[in-house]
């Protein structure tokens, strides 16, 4: 099947499963800012999202597309620089109209995934993973105040919402590329939309994270319940 056997193929799914991605962020955050402005709005938001089977399933579906985001990542980094051999060692300097996100993509990747497995193990391991397992599950301001009480979470989300910026603004328009919006004034295009669209989101992603320490940070042990 092409979209195994070819590299074209290969750059469609990560394409597809990363604007998949792209959609999931636009959405969490908007939940996020939910919780700023009513913490029962958010309440009601966790509560629909619980251990549904719509909420698992989409859930299931959210995991599978990042695997095989990530899969796809390592596989065509590998197959690069296996095609290039020992090229890619001969250039030193950065071409020229070629973006720094574009040469670091699976650095950034790595960051965002480590960033990712902490985010799940500060909300969905106290909130839906525990309600599956028929455990005591968080509620949703329970779990804003244990992570956000912390006082390290926010450096550490605003380093995370940095990677996800760069790695997004990169795949964003690059990602229409391969499914084959390619000419000259749609790449521009993309280029534009993509930048402004990560800069709101992640935007609105720290807006969030700064709110949310300056009302539960220092309120207690972090580090014990943490």
């Amino acid at each position: 099947m092409w979209l195994f056997k070819s590299s074209v193929g290969r750059k469609v799914v990560m394409s597809v499963t990363g604007l998949f991605l792209i959609l999931f962020l636009t959405f969490h955050a908007l939940m996020n800012a939910v919780a700023i402005f009513s913490v029962e709005a958010y309440e009601a938001v966790c509560e629909f999202l619980g251990a549904n089977w719509y909420a698992l399933l989409g859930t299931a579906v959210l995991a599978a597309g990042f695997v095989i985001h990530i899969i796809y990542a390592f596989w065509l980094t590998l197959q690069n620089r296996s095609a290039r051999g020992d090229d890619r060692y001969a250039v030193t300097a950065r071409p020229k109209n070629v973006e720094w996100a574009s040469q670091n993509m699976l650095v950034l990747g790595i960051i965002v995934a480590c960033f990712l497995v902490l985010h799940l193990y500060q909300f969905w391991a106290k909130m839906q993973l525990p309600e599956i397992m028929g455990d005591y599950a968080a509620s949703g301001e329970e779990a804003l105040e244990l992570a956000f009480g912390c006082w390290w979470t926010l450096p550490v989300y605003l380093i995370g919402f940095l990677a996800v910026w760069f790695h997004i603004t990169h795949g964003f328009w690059s990602a229409f590329q391969s499914i084959g919006v390619n000419n000259d004034k749609w790449i521009e295009r993309w280029k534009c939309i993509g930048c402004w669209w990560a800069t709101i989101v992640m935007l609105l992603f720290a807006v969030c994270a700064i709110a949310l320490t300056l009302k539960y940070a220092g309120g207690y042990d972090c580090i014990g319940a943490c």
